[in-house]
């Protein structure tokens, strides 16, 4: 090779070692991102954990708070009641309308029905002596139907049946206790209840006594009259409502 081309002959640019320097470079500022990235994601995933537990919470929360509303199937329920004297015993029914609601669990929680007293209906006499007794009972000696058109029930709390009375209904799975108002007096009750839901709806039946005197319904009751009419009058509830 002659000189002249040893002298002028241009310097091959050093392209490989460039190269390696900046593929270094460039894996090491990858290697920072992803271990930036990586930092990032379980951050991410520290702090998801808590705020995802939380969403979980309310949202069982708000199931558990939400209500079902049930609206009384008039043509399906009915509050039967049994009135009776020293040797005698009449037998009938009253209508029931209302609503009853569910808590979150498909466990009734709530309600209110009424009964019209106009309703009231009876089963053992025949056609004649009934209609005299029921327009009785609608009179100012009992019902007072003028002045308090219906009878109602409110309930205030709802809780598992734990035995104890005899009388209680087969079946009987919960406590209903509430506010019980009739000719003009409002007084608490409690009685044991079989209460089921299902597809059809809410079912309610019950056994319970009411003693009349307490309301103020006091007419007969001297046990040396002719007519002596027991304080003690028999309740079955059988009430189905659907839902709205």
């Amino acid at each position: 090779m002659s000189v002249f081309y040893k002298r002028f002959s241009p310097q091959r640019p050093n392209f490989a070692g460039k190269i390696s320097e900046n593929m270094k470079d460039n894996i090491e500022i990858a290697l920072e991102a992803s271990s930036t990235y990586r930092q990032i994601i379980m951050k991410i995933k520290y702090l998801s954990a808590p705020v995802l537990a939380l969403t979980l919470l309310l949202s069982c929360q708000k199931d558990e708070n939400a209500t079902t509303t049930y609206s009384v199937k008039e043509d399906a329920s009915k509050v039967e009641w049994k009135g009776s004297a020293t040797d005698h015993f009449h037998v009938g029914s009253f209508g029931v309308k209302g609503d009853l609601k569910t808590d979150g669990k498909g466990v009734l929680s709530a309600g209110d029905f009424r009964i019209p007293i106009a309703s009231i209906k009876n089963y053992d006499l025949p056609e004649g002596p009934r209609e005299e007794l029921l327009d009785h009972l609608k009179s100012p000696d009992f019902f007072n139907l003028a002045l308090h058109p219906e009878a109602s029930f409110h309930i205030t709390s709802v809780k598992p049946y734990n035995g104890g009375t005899p009388s209680a209904v087969e079946g009987a799975n919960y406590e209903v206790t509430g506010d019980f108002s009739m000719i003009g007096q409002t007084h608490q009750i409690s009685f044991p209840a079989k209460i089921t839901n299902d597809e059809a709806g809410l079912h309610t039946h019950a056994f319970l006594k009411i003693n009349r005197l307490n309301w103020g319904m006091t007419s007969y009751n001297d046990p040396a009259q002719a007519l002596y009419i027991l304080p003690e009058v028999e309740i079955i509830l059988s009430i189905n409502a659907v839902k709205d």
